[in-house]
């Protein structure tokens, strides 16, 4: 079987709604709306990675900065179905067989996470600066070189 896969960035900011007062309960409604959205349109929610990014900072400069993503995912063969948006196009033993594939694939484990996921927490390690004395690191090799 094999799928289709959509990938859109997480809402930023809250959605206000009647009953809403925390920034933490809108924030959770405006992300229930975007997955709710999609899955109207037959995507399955996957999971939520966060990636970096290079942006321009100045003129010459670029920085790193990670930005918070969306995996949604179908059935490559029900993607016609579902962008025309007829029910009939689908025979009765296609939707029960989408369906045992949906139910299978949701009882297991995540997705790995994309490739290069884990490795861009280490490499914003490794670009931070090193606070310190620099007198006293100089002396630590002078006295090393002795």
């Amino acid at each position: 079987m094999t799928f289709e896969y959509k990938v859109v960035p997480a809402p930023t900011r809250g959605k206000k709604a009647k009953g809403l007062k925390t920034q933490a309960d809108r924030f959770a409604n405006a992300l229930e709306a975007a997955i709710n959205d999609l899955a109207a349109d037959g995507w399955e929610y996957v999971r939520t990675d966060t990636l970096p990014a290079e942006e321009r900072q100045g003129l010459t400069g670029r920085t790193t900065v990670f930005q918070n993503m969306l995996v949604f995912r179908r059935v490559a063969g029900a993607a016609a179905a579902a962008s025309e948006g007829d029910a009939a196009a689908v025979s009765d033993g296609a939707a029960g067989e989408v369906a045992a594939q949906v139910a299978e694939t949701t009882e297991r484990a995540h997705a790995p996470a994309l490739p290069g996921a884990e490795k861009a927490e280490t490499r914003l390690t490794d670009k931070l600066p090193r606070f310190g004395n620099p007198l006293r690191a100089d002396r630590e090799k002078d006295v090393a070189a002795e």
